[in-house]
């Protein structure tokens, strides 16, 4: 497998994220496609990595970086969907006014 697999695998994968971001109307689908385009960006930097520079672990170490904000994102992501849904009693993203009284 060359490099060009890894890219073209990451393609399919951010532009399946990028669909389902503007596409879905429920909030929890759009934090998906959200880590899913972590996913993608991730398979960017190891595939780089291992090709580029076999002899460093940058990569590596960028991957775990990136794994780290996105927990961290659904944490915040889930709780803001929670209190939301405590108020409107809806998940659809049309539905979330906030700025509305």
């Amino acid at each position: 497998m060359t490099l060009y697999h890894f890219l073209a695998l990451s393609a399919v994968l951010f532009s399946i994220g990028i669909y389902g971001v503007l596409t879905r109307r429920n909030v929890l689908g759009i934090l998906m496609s959200i880590e899913l385009m972590f996913n993608a960006a991730n398979i960017n930097l190891v595939a780089f990595n291992y090709y580029l520079h076999p002899e460093n672990l940058w990569g590596q170490g960028f991957v775990l970086f990136v794994i780290t904000l996105a927990a961290a994102e659904a944490v915040v992501g889930l709780s803001l969907v929670l209190a939301i849904y405590r108020n409107i009693k809806s998940v659809y993203a049309e539905n979330m006014n906030i700025l509305h009284g």
